[in-house]
């Protein structure tokens, strides 16, 4: 509402747009935080605290590659196509790996902690750090808010492309991205438990971003208005979420 009455409708809806798109890119996020809880047993009750640290990491990680993206187009225009390029390979790659789990075991970002830093082997409450003997160590709870803001990073080069894709303002590109965010937490608690029953949507994840990223490589053919780059992207998810209801999953049949 404000961008409207501030800078007009189609400011409005490019924020709209970009707001959807960052959101919906954000499911993964929130499959992935379930997966980091479940590996490492974080206690019901030190998740919120865990998701407070860790999204106020991501706004801080995604407001710094926005400002360099941002620079980067304004410098060489050019490299909108590449992102474009990166997107569609991208949503490729997801298309295929749909199915594969990730194995934190083999996560170097853990292994490197597990082998450079003192870790207790039990939760201390709420802290992420403690002093022992003179030295600090690390709690578990400070390596899953490491990992969910390295993981968000990650995708965050993904989804920040995509988002240039609808609108290069830099406004809006911050705010809409940063707002999507911060209701990453509240996401989480009500779709955490609702995961598995879309097992779909990571397929729909990946065409959005393979859409976004033929409508970046054709822009200088042809450039898809953004409602109907609003209304594309909402008829994938919706899709791709009926189908998950409609559809059993293939273990859950052999069930």
């Amino acid at each position: 509402g404000f961008v409207w009455w501030q800078f007009g409708g189609q400011s409005a809806a490019e924020y709209l747009t970009a707001f959807v798109v960052e959101k919906s890119l954000a499911l993964d996020n929130i499959f992935v935080i379930a997966l980091i809880f479940s590996f490492f047993a974080i206690p019901r009750a030190y998740q919120h605290r865990v998701l407070f640290w860790g999204i106020l990491g991501v706004i801080v990680l995604r407001a710094i590659m926005i400002l360099i993206g941002a620079w980067l187009i304004a410098q060489f225009h050019w490299i909108l196509y590449v992102f474009g390029a990166f997107l569609l390979i991208t949503g490729i790659k997801m298309i295929w790996a749909a199915d594969h789990e990730p194995d934190l075991e083999k996560n170097p970002i853990l292994k490197w902690m597990r082998g450079h830093l003192l870790i207790t082997r039990e939760f201390v409450g709420e802290k992420l750090w403690l002093t022992k003997d003179g030295a600090r160590w690390f709690t578990p709870l400070f390596v899953v808010v490491a990992l969910i803001g390295i993981t968000d990073v990650i995708f965050a080069v993904d989804s920040i492309p995509a988002i240039f894709a609808i609108t290069t303002d830099p406004f809006i590109v911050m705010t809409s991205n940063i707002f999507a965010i911060l209701g990453l937490r509240a996401l989480y608690f009500l779709l955490a438990d609702l995961a598995s029953r879309f097992h779909l949507l990571k397929y729909g994840l990946a065409l959005v971003l393979v859409f976004i990223g033929t409508k970046m490589l054709i822009v200088e053919w042809f450039k898809i208005p953004v409602f109907l780059s609003l209304g594309v992207v909402a008829a994938i998810l919706v899709t791709s979420v009926a189908a998950s209801w409609l559809i059993p999953e293939k273990k859950a049949a052999s069930d």
